[in-house]
């Protein structure tokens, strides 16, 4: 009956866009919120809290992406151009992290600051798989995070060049216990048997933890959780674990355990006692008012787990 007309379908995406382009440029320099502050929206929470704690009562700070939230498949919301619309800076992660807002991003930066704050690390840093794709789970090598984190401070302090010397005394403090962090960690792990120090979690999201602490890391899906699981991926799983009688496995806050139980089973039934060795904070970090709903909380909540999980097992 309605043959003669033609449906068109706009992409969400590019919805949204447009509903930015609306947007874009209603307010030169947002003037910050009306306590006065600088109204700083990240996409995750790991940048999200140290920002927070680094710009002290001169800002206000807040993520799209909460706890349990997936930054590889997250699309921006009504809400989020809102947020975004209102921000005086924006900062986001990069290096494909959050792949599918590229397009709000390039839209929104035309009117205020938007910073990509991973894309400061030096590129002889950055981990790649085998495809060539970069690692963009920067934040687990608490070095380059630093980089990263400086990268948000700087535009802060250029933003707001009255509260630079604030920003920076801040920042340093709070290097000063990411410093402290890794030392404790390095310890922890340190002591963990060589046939043990392997990390199997759902995606690869831990390389760069792997590298910094001399692990090596097994993800069942890629760097994305948008790759797909084959039953090869989880028999070469197996394999793994029997070769190095690992002890346990990981799942991971913001991803289907599914895979991971998969392996647990499989390794059974090929005589490996195996365990799930308890939830880590990958993509997402805890929620907030609790120590995981910190970076340095969550960072060390996964230290700890790993440590309790796979050191003492060999003897």
């Amino acid at each position: 009956m309605l043959s003669h007309m033609k449906k068109v379908w706009i992409p969400a995406t590019l919805i949204l866009v447009l509903a930015l382009a609306g947007c874009a440029g209603s307010n030169e320099k947002n003037g910050s919120t009306a306590e006065g502050k600088i109204n700083i929206v990240t996409t995750i929470a790991q940048i999200a809290e140290p920002v927070s704690v680094i710009g002290g009562d001169k800002v206000q700070v807040s993520s799209l992406m909460g706890p349990g939230v997936d930054p590889h498949l997250y699309n921006a919301t009504q809400g989020d151009i809102s947020k975004l619309d209102q921000a005086d800076i924006v900062f986001y992660s990069g290096l494909h992290l959050e792949g599918n807002m590229t397009e709000v991003f390039e839209q929104i930066g035309k009117s205020r600051p938007v910073v990509a704050i991973s894309e400061s690390v030096s590129e002889d840093q950055l981990l790649t798989d085998e495809t060539g794709a970069i690692d963009p789970h920067v934040w687990f090598d608490l070095e380059l995070w630093e980089v990263s984190l400086t990268a948000a401070v700087e535009e802060m302090k250029t933003f707001a060049p009255e509260h630079a010397e604030e920003f920076e005394n801040n920042k340093l403090k709070y290097f000063e216990e990411l410093q402290a962090l890794k030392q404790e960690a390095q310890e922890k792990l340190a002591s963990i048997p060589e046939n043990h120090r392997v990390i199997v979690t759902a995606h690869d999201a831990f390389g760069y933890f792997g590298r910094a602490y001399d692990m090596e890391v097994v993800g069942l899906q890629g760097l994305s959780t948008e790759d797909e699981i084959s039953v090869s991926d989880i028999d070469q799983t197996i394999d793994i674990l029997m070769q190095h009688q690992v002890p346990a496995v990981f799942v991971e806050s913001s991803i289907n355990s599914k895979s991971v139980e998969a392996v647990v089973e499989g390794a059974s039934s090929k005589g490996l006692d195996v365990k799930l060795g308890g939830e880590l904070f990958s993509d997402a970090m805890g929620d907030e008012g609790t120590a995981e709903g910190t970076y340095l909380g969550m960072y060390r909540h996964n230290v700890n787990i790993i440590y309790e999980a796979l050191a003492g097992k060999g003897e």
